[in-house]
């Protein structure tokens, strides 16, 4: 099967090696694999006060630095409520 971006219902009942839904344990190859950009940014993170990040939807995130402006930003991205 070839991903497409989206899990449907039927894909997590579908038993693979890699479902860890229908399977015990880990799956028999790694769950992921960190690219070059990760490493850097794990070896040299960025200097913030942000607690919390949400997707946009975009490929891009919204990062707060406190609850009440997360919670903001979830039901904007996420519930699609905007709120001043």
């Amino acid at each position: 099967l070839r991903y497409e971006g989206k899990i449907a219902k039927k894909d997590l009942q579908t038993d693979t090696p890699y479902n860890t839904y229908t399977r015990y344990g880990l799956p028999p190859t790694p769950i992921s694999l960190p690219g070059v950009q990760s490493i850097a940014a794990a070896m040299a993170p960025a200097k913030t006060d942000a607690l919390y990040f949400v997707s946009r939807n975009d490929g891009t995130s919204q990062f707060s630095d406190n609850l009440n402006d997360h919670n903001r930003a979830v039901n904007q991205y996420q519930r699609g409520i905007a709120r001043p």
